[in-house]
């Protein structure tokens, strides 16, 4: 970000938190009363102690109740005139798997983040915003990486948002994903349980490896074709962690097609020259879920892209 892209917010702001806003995680409201400021950027000025709520000073996933008193300080924000969005990624947004008056699923393209920061002008949370301009609420439910595709929740609502939160925490939304991964499955279905730890390398690179300190983190792992030099696989993550499904595979000696964090090299290159896969081979194919209070059961399912539709073209089944 260039400093002819950004300015100076105006002044120390003191803001009262809402009913309709109790709950949420601080660094998630701080998100969207300063639109355009980097994610990276709101992590800082709350860990320096910038942010306070009631006067002291909280941690980023501290959640919020009704009559708290959010202090937030002057920032650095994108001009929104500034910011160009390609017609391409416009179009992509439009690929609607189910709506109705309180959420939209979207099939996201792989390759576009979820939303902007960490060198990013944008990300696909506000290309919607952009494409859809009248909508007075659009949050993300939950993330799915840059080089992931397919279901993805979002929020028109603050209390489908709140709802939604609550049977992710909770496990009761199935989640399913297609993923490919190196070399030939064994053993039928495999459930991982390795906790989860974030860090960063001396280069500032997000990494998670399994560690005993980390966080739980359970995936179920079914085969859906399996070849001698490649395996697709069916993964259920019971819970939610960051780059959740690529490191339990690789952890249990199956690294995902395309994976440059996690993968091998040497299968990466091979599925690119051989089979022209160019992106990560993890797609989230699924979501299921009961609503609270409701009668009916949303299910939705993403088609793959056509470059992975592609590459299974001729088995059948998947």
């Amino acid at each position: 970000m260039s400093e002819s892209q950004i300015q100076i917010s105006a002044q120390v702001q003191i803001k009262a938190v809402m009913e309709d806003e109790a709950g949420q995680r601080i660094d998630n409201y701080l998100m969207r009363q300063l639109k355009g400021v980097p994610r990276s950027h709101v992590y800082r000025i709350v860990r320096k102690g910038e942010v306070r709520v009631n006067k002291g000073r909280i941690r980023p996933e501290y959640r919020l109740k009704a009559g708290d008193q959010v202090r937030i300080p002057p920032v650095r924000i994108n001009k929104p005139d500034e910011i160009t969005i390609s017609h391409q990624h416009l179009q992509q947004v439009q690929d609607v798997l189910y709506e109705d008056e309180r959420l939209l699923i979207i099939n996201k393209p792989s390759g576009l983040a979820v939303h902007g920061g960490s060198g990013l002008q944008y990300g696909l949370i506000e290309v919607l915003r952009k494409a859809r301009p009248d909508a007075h609420f659009l949050e993300l439910v939950h993330r799915l990486d840059r080089g992931t595709s397919g279901c993805l929740m979002i929020a028109k609502k603050r209390s489908e948002l709140r709802n939604l939160h609550e049977l992710l925490r909770e496990t009761r939304v199935d989640k399913r994903y297609l993923a490919m991964v190196r070399g030939e499955w064994q053993g039928g279905k495999q459930v991982v349980e390795a906790p989860l730890k974030k860090g960063q390398l001396r280069s500032g690179e997000r990494i998670v490896r399994v560690s005993a300190d980390g966080k739980y983190a359970k995936t179920r792992f079914s085969p859906v074709l399996v070849t001698p030099q490649f395996s697709l696989l069916e993964a259920r993550p019971s819970t939610g962690r960051t780059h959740q499904i690529r490191v339990h595979a690789a952890h249990i000696g199956f690294p995902l097609a395309g994976d440059d964090k996690y993968g091998d090299e040497t299968f990466n290159r091979l599925m690119h020259e051989e089979k022209g896969l160019k992106r990560l081979f993890l797609h989230a194919r699924s979501l299921a879920f009961q609503r609270p209070g409701a009668d009916n059961r949303i299910q939705v399912n993403a088609p793959l892209s056509p470059e992975l539709a592609r590459l299974l073209d001729g088995w059948k089944g998947v």
